[in-house]
């Protein structure tokens, strides 16, 4: 008995609203490993934001590359982890930024939110696109009960 998702099931899975839980490489540490926003549509990439001079914005440069994890908090228990290259890019404000605001906070509070971090904004966004090499899955719906 196999509780892996099938590709169908882990791209759905990915593309809900989850926050994720990214983690990258820190040289003579444990990863660095903090919860983020994400967007991501099945057979793409998944998409985040940083600040540019953030310590993860650091590592992950040096890297090249990150694990993401995301899980459902209530049995019975899924999760979807992937791994990948990423590459760095200029955030385009309406496409990347207001997006993930509505995405996460709905548009009310997503406005709020833009206008209280416009100032973070302005020193230095990056946008991070991971590209999904390794899939970890798990669905505990597939346990015979």
């Amino acid at each position: 008995m196999s509780l892996a998702m099938s590709r169908v099931e882990r791209e759905q899975f990915l593309a809900a609203q989850r926050v994720g839980i990214v983690s990258v490489a820190d040289p003579g540490r444990g990863p660095l490993t903090l919860p983020i926003w994400y967007a991501y549509e099945p057979g793409g990439e998944v998409r985040f934001l940083t600040g540019a001079a953030s310590r993860k914005a650091v590592l992950i440069r040096q890297a090249g590359r990150v694990s993401l994890c995301v899980q459902n908090e209530t049995p019975p228990y899924q999760y979807v982890s992937v791994e990948g290259p990423v590459a760095i890019a200029e955030p385009d404000y309406e496409r990347d930024v207001r997006p993930m605001a509505y995405r996460y906070l709905g548009v009310q509070l997503g406005d709020w939110y833009l206008q209280a971090t416009a100032e973070e904004r302005a020193r230095g966004t990056i946008l991070v696109r991971l590209r999904p090499e390794h899939w970890l899955t798990a669905d505990y719906n597939k346990m015979p009960r």
